[in-house]
């Protein structure tokens, strides 16, 4: 991050030979938000790209799942579907390995069933083996790996696992949060940088160079701001650290999302984990008497049947529609009796629960089907090419031998203190509730000050009028 003797460009900050004090106390921000979104886009944009082309290829993976396992997926329509019953002990007669973990009957005419048994050897912890039935005939279709909620196979899923955490654990989804944490960052400084330039300079038609590059990265990135800023906050809410944080405010404010109790004992104790652990399908009154109770309280497809984790819990039955509009109501059903013990309604769910449901969904793609993931696709392609061109600009910033001469330094110092206070305890607040804003910014801070100590002392040190320090 050495700095080359300042020279103007269209985007270096600029000021007369004797500046006066500016009437617009938030004039002097310009060449800080300039340097921090020069920066930020330089040393984040690798992680944005990965989570970008990543991103635009999770969208298109519902539609390629569709054409990849056809097979499995879809049968031809028959007269009646036979007892659920029958169709999972169909799946378990070639499948015997396991515990069935969960059950989804066919939930349309040419649609199979999904019998997932957890605990089958060679299937990674956390997935479950999806055995797909014919509906009609009892015959198994095939089986897969499956993971997740929305019941993601192989190829779904290795592209999700991709954007969310590299393949790498754990430790991998520090890149993704690096990513979400920025993003909004970058795209609200472009935006103010954007328009604080005057309308003239914000022209496409009819430029050339450096100056047409600078347009096309402000135009697109205007108009996909919005975007970018749902993408980050919807993929804060389940990232490591700020989602945890933000669970944690959920729940203190009362907005946790609420579960049905599993408890066959009446008590809502929550069913908690029930949903991945080893249950029978086939105890107490067995699941087609559990599937028709759940219909009586207008529970209708998709659902997901999770039998009893052990003798005192209940079945539970969910539905697992994430398509708008949702449907996430869920009942409690006791094995033993068959009647329902507990309702979980979607309408009644707290507002942020609900919001949080509806972002979730809404960032991958299945809200609103085809025109969601089209639209994600569209704004993965937005940031791929706003990196491209704010590479493109770093490169044409140089002359001669020079390659991307950075922004100077000392923008900080034209801020007056009454604006640079209360921004850096914003920052600093904003940076505790967000770490992977807050260390990368620190750390940036920490090495600029000290390359711009050496800088002084080799007497190179220039500031944001191109003023060498005294």
């Amino acid at each position: 991050m050495t700095t080359a003797p300042s020279t103007t460009t269209d985007e270096a900050p600029q000021s007369p030979p004797s500046p006066a004090p500016s009437r617009n106390g938030w004039a002097p921000l310009r060449p800080l938000i300039l340097r921090l979104h020069f920066y930020a886009g330089v040393l984040v944009a690798p992680f944005l790209l990965v989570a970008a082309v990543t991103g635009l290829l999770y969208a298109a993976s519902f539609q390629v799942e569709k054409i990849v396992y056809a097979h499995e997926l879809t049968v031809p329509a028959g007269e009646r579907k036979l007892p659920v019953s029958e169709q999972v002990a169909a799946a378990r007669q070639a499948h015997p390995e396991g515990t069935i973990s969960a059950v989804r009957p066919s939930p349309e005419a040419d649609a199979t069933t999904r019998v997932l048994l957890s605990g089958v050897p060679g299937v990674d912890e956390g997935h479950t083996l999806a055995v797909f039935v014919d509906p009609y005939t009892a015959k198994v279709r095939g089986s897969l790996e499956q993971y997740g909620s929305t019941g993601a196979l192989p190829l779904r899923t290795w592209i999700d696992e991709f954007h969310r955490d590299l393949h790498l654990g754990e430790s991998g989804r520090l890149y993704s949060e690096l990513a979400a944490s920025w993003l909004w960052v970058i795209s609200a400084g472009g935006l103010v940088l954007w328009f604080s330039r005057r309308r003239a300079q914000r022209k496409v038609r009819g430029t050339n160079g450096r100056r047409r590059t600078v347009g096309l990265h402000g135009s697109v990135g205007a108009w996909a701001a919005a975007g970018f800023f749902f993408l980050s906050a919807t993929g804060l809410t389940w990232s490591a650290y700020a989602g945890a944080t933000i669970d944690e405010l959920r729940t203190s404010l009362g907005q946790a999302t609420p579960s049905v109790s599993a408890s066959a004992g009446g008590e809502h104790a929550g069913h908690g984990s029930a949903a991945g652990q080893a249950g029978d399908a086939a105890h107490g009154v067995g699941l087609d008497k559990v599937l028709a109770a759940a219909r009586s309280e207008g529970l209708g497809d998709p659902v997901e049947i999770v039998p009893p984790a052990d003798a005192k819990s209940a079945y539970v039955v969910k539905q697992v529609q994430r398509s708008w509009p949702e449907k996430q109501d869920s009942v409690a059903i006791d094995p033993a009796s068959g009647e329902v013990m507990d309702v979980v309604r979607f309408a009644d769910y707290p507002v942020l629960a609900k919001l949080t449901r509806w972002g979730i969904d809404l960032h991958t793609g299945v809200l609103f089907g085809l025109a969601n993931q089209i639209a994600l696709m569209l704004l993965a392609l937005c940031l791929i090419l706003l990196i491209v061109w704010g590479y493109r600009m770093w490169w044409q910033r140089g002359r001669g031998t020079a390659f991307g001469r950075p922004i100077p330094r000392g923008a900080w110092q034209q801020v007056p203190p009454q604006i640079l206070v209360p921004l850096l305890a914003g920052v600093a607040v904003l940076g505790y509730f967000l770490p992977l804003f807050g260390i990368p910014l620190a750390v940036f801070l920490a090495v600029d000050i000290l390359l711009g100590e050496i800088a002084y002392r080799r007497g190179r040190r220039t500031y944001g009028a191109g003023t060498p320090a005294r």
